[in-house]
């Protein structure tokens, strides 16, 4: 008999240490659902390689255009530091909240942070002002991203092709801007607001 009890309150037991962890796993009633995960799977990882000469040495025009928030007069988009130092490896500027990971005398490197709810694609750009004579250079501008959540082949031509239009456009008004010239007054932005530069 005393076996036979045994049984029943170990099946007993087991029953409702099942119930508790369905319980614990289970979100409460009102509570929002459990985020879904950011990662990607299988990415895809492709880049775009600009470049374009600049009739200045490296230095003169790193000093023109290559200050971390100097994007906010090449791109024509407001640019504010919101922590760190401009300049310095861990500084945030306002744009997507892009973070200065890398740098050396004459480029830097950054990136987007994860967002939640959105796919991380990775994204990475690079600014360079590379010498090529004592009395010219070249500004590189690369970009690394994964395009693997875009639907097909045929978006990710048109979304490298956007990017690759946007950032000629920087490179040229960079250009402008480090041989003395200046910009035409900017066109009204649109209300629509949008993720600006990266994506």
């Amino acid at each position: 008999m005393r076996n036979r009890f045994l049984g029943v309150f170990s099946v007993a037991v087991a029953i409702i240490a099942a119930g508790v962890a369905a319980e614990a796993q289970a979100p409460a009633a009102g509570a929002p659902a459990p985020a879904q995960s950011v990662a990607v799977a299988n990415p895809t990882y492709t880049s775009i390689v600009l470049e374009i000469a600049v009739n200045r040495p490296a230095a003169e025009v790193w000093k023109r255009v290559g200050k971390y928030c100097d994007i906010g007069e090449w791109m024509r988009i407001p640019c504010t530091i919101t922590a760190g130092k401009d300049g310095e490896v861990g500084a945030v500027r306002s744009v997507v909240n892009e973070v200065l990971v890398g740098k050396t005398e004459l480029s830097y490197t950054y990136t987007q942070p994860v967002r939640e709810g959105r796919p991380y694609d990775l994204y990475h750009g690079t600014l360079e002002a590379r010498p090529v004579t004592p009395t010219t250079s070249k500004l590189i501008y690369t970009l690394m991203f994964d395009n693997s959540m875009l639907a097909d082949d045929a978006a990710r031509e048109r979304n490298k092709a956007q990017r690759t239009a946007t950032f000629t456009t920087a490179l040229e008004n960079m250009k402008t801007l480090a041989e003395g010239g200046t910009l035409a007054p900017a066109p009204p932005r649109g209300g629509g607001g949008g993720r600006g530069r990266g994506n």
